[in-house]
């Protein structure tokens, strides 16, 4: 059976990542979270005082994201790939509120996607692989075989948060997560470079009312479609 790309795009809490992780390990491939990555550059500003407020130094982010190293590693426990920056484990850190309150002014900037789209092409140039994020079809594998696209509704993806959240021991309002939903889907569709968009010969998922179950056979069908050709 030939290796191929996939590409899966779309909005945030969509489950993008879960879905991903789980496809990859279960037909073999390697995963790589994108998103992780953008949340880790923005979880340096914010551990090295380059976020103040809404404002970011950029002159000195600039100069530091040639040092920003993001690697994966595979918890050998769960099965599952885990995010380190410099070396340092992050995975829980890159996950919290504070994070995503800073990580799509973060990834809009052009210097910072350029850094990380050459790791993640050469991450995929032996193909094998499974990789969401925001612009895996349309910019960083724009010749992937296989792209999806993921939607819900803001309201549930805001509840999906918070029950993940709540799991962890944060404790956040319904209300305020929503707000952040929403106002990450406003700059991640709107910014300069790069924006949240579905490329034209991707498939739209909208998994608001789909259990896991559906989900994981709507996925394994399309791989089977592309790969069996």
């Amino acid at each position: 059976m030939k290796k191929i790309t996939i590409a899966i795009d779309g909005f945030s809490s969509c489950g993008k990542s879960t879905m991903a992780k789980d496809l990859a390990k279960e037909i073999g491939y390697i995963y790589i979270d994108t998103g992780a990555m953008y949340r880790a550059v923005a979880l340096y500003c914010i551990e090295h005082g380059l976020i103040e407020g809404k404002t970011i130094n950029e002159d000195a982010l600039q100069t530091a994201i040639r040092d920003i190293h993001i690697s994966f590693r595979l918890n050998e426990q769960t099965g599952s790939p885990e995010t380190y920056l410099n070396g340092e484990y992050v995975e829980d850190k890159i996950r919290t509120m504070e994070v995503s309150a800073v990580v799509s002014p973060v990834s809009a900037l052009g210097f910072v996607r350029e850094a990380l789209v050459k790791q993640q092409q050469a991450m995929g140039e032996e193909k094998g692989i499974v990789m969401d994020g925001r612009d895996i079809g349309t910019v960083v594998f724009p010749n992937a075989e296989l792209k999806i696209f993921v939607t819900a509704s803001a309201e549930i993806r805001a509840q999906r948060r918070y029950d993940e959240l709540k799991a962890k021991g944060e404790t956040h309002s319904y209300e305020e997560i929503l707000t952040n939903v929403k106002q990450r889907d406003e700059m991640d569709q709107q910014r300069a470079v790069s924006p949240l968009r579905c490329a034209d010969d991707a498939i739209l998922l909208d998994n608001s009312h789909l259990t896991i179950d559906e989900q994981k056979a709507w996925l394994r069908e399309q791989f089977k479609r592309v790969t069996e050709s």
